[in-house]
């Protein structure tokens, strides 16, 4: 059996020669290799988690640019949709004031043609009378005094006779 001493990098080895040396040799080649092969294979996962933390960051930058121009349409559409129906509220209004205007204007001038009606049955009445009146004989010299009150609804007419 003979000791051996063998540097690899770090390690120092101390090599028996024997049947377990050989053994214990292989094994420590093998635990190398393996931390050899273990390195790429580190950088490569540290790569692709790198990678997918990119893409997901340029997925969730492009969602989010997708949903502002979303909220802006809608904001558009919501303002868009606001002034027509602003416009119609108008339009109604306005046609609702001028039916308005129209059936207080027709009114009044219903009331009016009431008003001057009953006025000229009046006046009518009064030529009538004033007509009879006048054809009777003077000797009395009576005199004829009137008394008129128009109210919204009626149109009252006093007549007194003063006998002198």
């Amino acid at each position: 059996m003979g000791v051996r001493f063998c540097t690899k990098g770090n390690l120092i080895l101390i090599l028996i020669e024997d049947v377990d040396e050989t053994i214990e040799w292989k094994i420590l080649q093998k635990k190398k290799q393996q931390k050899t092969k273990e390195k790429p294979r580190i950088r490569t996962k540290a790569a692709i988690k790198i990678q997918a933390w990119w893409r997901g960051t340029l997925v969730r930058r492009t969602l989010l640019h997708a949903a502002l121009r979303a909220w802006i349409i809608q904001c558009w559409w919501r303002m868009t949709l606001l002034r027509v129906l602003e416009k119609k509220r108008r339009a109604a209004l306005i046609a609702y004031a001028t039916r308005e205007r129209a059936v207080i204007k027709l009114q009044s001038l219903v009331r009016m043609w009431r008003i001057h009606w009953r006025y000229c049955q009046v006046l009518n009445a009064i030529y009538v009378i004033q007509g009879h009146w006048q054809c009777h004989n003077c000797q009395t010299c009576a005199l004829l005094r009137g008394h008129c009150v128009v109210t919204a609804t009626h149109l009252q007419f006093h007549i007194e006779i003063i006998n002198s």
